[in-house]
């Protein structure tokens, strides 16, 4: 993988304070490089706010050395927007994270063929066979797996891919120096051997509440579609439905009993539009055009 031109300054933007992420995209895009937004000067940074003012003056060289000790090592790996491996539908979206940390095998996140399996954290037991069962047979398929590694759902689907191909990617709501949730350990490294794990965030960043729906559009972001498998109403699976529209993506979902309080979030998709699903084939009907 190549080197990212002037690494170490996209990482101080980084850490620069209250950087909203379209705010990063748009000085990137106005001064043409990270290098060149520090090299601007006073005169230049007079439209920014007084925070960004003093850090651009100031910049946190000590977290940048942090970073680039978490990047030597082994399997570490950084990707800029401007990165030629970036991945191209999470580059489409309105708002993509101008950095991605990776550990594991970033080949996964320049395939096209990447599909989402989201639900709930309390899963039945027939809910995680069905996330692992879709998602090994989807592997097979040729189709990456991505999710947030949370428990229930998604970690079944993570399971399910593993015992596929292995290619499967999870989103982090922390810096990668860490797992969460920590009873996920050997998951998420099993997932760096064979796939990876990204995160939008630095290593040490630690999780903060806004981080959760940060990530649910990155893993939409990533993704041709998004497999919906028992979600309640409402539930954070939703709120990555919501974003997967938003960025014209397909959304699936799979039906259960009319009795039962986890797919009631299923059901109201299938109302809205929703591709309703019993086997990877409704999914592969509907995902033709980009295989």
């Amino acid at each position: 993988m190549n080197q990212n031109v002037g690494e170490e300054y996209w990482l101080a933007l980084a850490h620069a304070p209250c950087l909203s992420v379209r705010r990063f995209v748009r000085l990137i895009n106005y001064f043409g490089s990270p290098r060149n937004v520090f090299e601007a000067g006073c005169w230049e940074w007079q439209g920014l706010a007084c925070d960004l003012r003093c850090y651009l003056q100031h910049p946190n060289w000590y977290a940048v050395e942090k970073d680039m000790q978490w990047l030597a090592q082994p399997g570490h790996h950084l990707l800029t927007l401007l990165h030629q491996d970036y991945p191209r539908l999470l580059r489409e979206i309105y708002d993509p994270p101008p950095l991605l940390f990776v550990q594991g095998n970033c080949a996964v996140l320049s395939e096209l063929k990447k599909l989402a399996i989201v639900g709930t954290r309390h899963s039945s037991p027939e809910g995680e066979e069905m996330a692992q069962a879709f998602a090994k047979n989807l592997s097979y398929l040729g189709f990456t797996i991505t999710g947030g590694m949370r428990v229930g759902i998604e970690s079944a689907s993570h399971w399910g891919a593993l015992a596929g191909t292995g290619k499967t990617i999870a989103v982090a709501v922390r810096g990668l120096d860490e797992v969460y949730p920590t009873q996920h350990y050997v998951l998420a490294h099993k997932i760096a051997e064979k796939g990876a794990l990204i995160s939008e965030f630095p290593p040490g960043t630690q999780i903060k509440r806004q981080h959760f729906p940060s990530r649910c559009r990155i893993i939409s972001g990533l993704s041709l579609g998004t497999l919906v498998i028992e979600a309640p109403k409402p539930s954070t699976s939703i709120l990555t439905v919501r974003f997967a529209l938003e960025q014209g993506r397909e959304v699936f979902a799979i039906p259960g009993s009319i009795h039962n309080p986890l797919v009631k979030g299923c059901h109201h998709l299938i109302k809205e539009g929703a591709k309703l699903v019993e086997t990877v084939d409704d999914i592969l009907e509907e995902l033709q055009i980009y295989l």
